[in-house]
């Protein structure tokens, strides 16, 4: 067959796909507004969803996870519809949507961020309640009451080790293991990880958190650096043995590209999710929708594939079921300040 034919058929091929959706989703009703596409919840919700999805031929989507990008990737060539991505730090993403809105710029349609970071935008009264046929297969911890808001991921800090730097027969148990003078010159900590402290202080009882991790720091000060994934990186590559607070996914993910590392749980365990949420003025609610569903569906199984840890119960718990104690939104936000002199007090003054 020629060349020129191949392409022929490839486009018309391409030409008839996109037509069966129109067709498919074509219910001859008005294309819903935006709280009306995120409260519908009648039996041909899918296909008016489509139908407004495929007219609007956009969504907009500010995010905090790079690897997010193959996911909507995957939503986009599903549904033929187009996403523009704009990404940013946690802080950088929660300031952009408030900024705009203040400036009366409605351009984006879903938020993807940290849950106190979107707990924040929704009592900047931002965001939609939605209602997803998918959220009954949601781990309790992914849904608030208001709905302004889903979880996504759940973000697990656990500790990691170059396995070329560190025996796994040496590695602590507990953290009271870490008192050890072997562990000096070591150890690494993210340096902004306040609402894992201040709930790690909640879990343990503050008094002996504190005392716990005071004398952890004065015995073996460990180096502070910003980032998650910047801290990973130096593990898999040995500037820092050691580090007590990574996300999970990160070194499973360095790992499958050869990295030495292994990441490893010490109780208690703390998490927190990262979520998605609706604007309530999205420029394109219906692919706002849409796109949620799919992220809460077809989309946990790709991010579990890239190892992340999914909100959806369909998955196997993270760490054989250990408990989990996960971060409060809500007390993030109103005990920050308090967190943070306690973080600072107790590791920042401290550290090497």
């Amino acid at each position: 067959m020629s060349t020129t034919k191949t392409m022929y058929l490839k486009a018309l091929i391409v030409c008839l796909s996109a037509s069966a959706t129109l067709a498919f989703a074509q219910t001859g009703k008005p294309i819903m507004t935006g709280s009306e596409a995120a409260l519908y919840q009648g039996a041909d919700r899918q296909q008016r969803l489509l139908e407004g999805a495929l007219k609007e031929g956009e969504v907009s989507v500010y995010d905090v996870y790079p690897a997010l990008a193959k996911v909507l990737d995957a939503f986009s060539k599903k549904y033929g519809i187009k996403v523009k991505v704009w990404r940013s730090g946690s802080e950088g993403v929660l300031q952009r949507v408030i900024t705009e809105a203040k400036g009366g710029h409605f351009d984006v349609d879903i938020v993807q961020n940290n849950s106190p970071e979107n707990e924040a935008a929704s009592r900047e009264k931002l965001l939609q309640e939605v209602k997803s046929p998918y959220f009954a297969d949601l781990i309790p911890q992914a849904l608030p009451t208001h709905h302004q808001w889903t979880g996504l991921t759940v973000d697990v800090w656990v500790a990691a080790y170059n396995t070329n730097k560190v025996k796994k027969e040496d590695l602590p148990k507990t953290y009271q293991d870490l008192l050890n003078p072997k562990w000096k010159g070591l150890l690494g900590i993210e340096a902004y990880d306040q609402a894992w402290f201040g709930t790690m202080l909640q879990e343990m009882g503050e008094d002996k958190g504190v005392k716990l991790f005071g004398s952890i720091m004065d015995n073996n000060p460990m180096s502070l650096r910003k980032g998650h994934s910047l801290l990973t990186m130096l593990v898999s590559s040995g500037e820092v043995p050691m580090a007590l607070t990574v996300y999970s996914w990160i070194p499973e993910q360095l790992k499958k590209k050869g990295a030495p590392i292994e990441n490893f749980p010490l109780e208690p365990l703390i998490a927190q999710t990262s979520t998605i949420a609706m604007l309530k003025k999205a420029p394109h609610p219906n692919a706002a929708v849409l796109l949620y569903d799919f992220l809460l569906s077809e989309g946990q199984t790709l991010l579990q594939q890239d190892s992340f840890v999914p909100v959806s119960k369909k998955f196997p718990a993270p760490f054989g079921g250990l408990p989990i104690r996960f971060v409060d939104p809500g007390q993030a936000i109103d005990l920050e300040q308090k967190w943070t002199k306690s973080f600072e007090e107790t590791i920042t003054k401290r550290s090497k």
